[in-house]
């Protein structure tokens, strides 16, 4: 399972795979969501493209999402307030 509920909302587990051709999110990865992004892997410019990406698939703000560890690794525990984890599943899927 790539997420865990927690009273904040809910822990996303990200596999993330900078300078891809294009931003998408793939799917499941062995326990994680993979996440491909454009973004080079520098100056926090990746992790703000996650942050982009979920927000915008998620249809958050992207101040309800953040990366609360995993900053500068490709594995990332992501934060997000504002949405049930039924809610969460379904707009992944589309």
């Amino acid at each position: 399972m790539f997420y865990k509920e927690v009273p904040e909302g809910i822990i996303l587990y990200v596999k993330a795979q900078p300078g891809a051709r294009k931003d998408a999110i793939v799917g499941e990865w062995a326990d994680s969501l993979k996440v491909l992004i454009t973004a080079p892997p520098e100056k926090g410019k990746a992790n703000e493209a996650i942050v982009r990406l979920l927000a915008e698939k998620l249809g958050l703000k992207k101040s309800a999402i953040r990366v609360i560890s995993g900053e500068t690794s490709r594995d990332k525990r992501v934060l997000i307030q504002g949405i049930s984890h039924l809610e969460l599943n379904t707009l992944l899927e589309t």
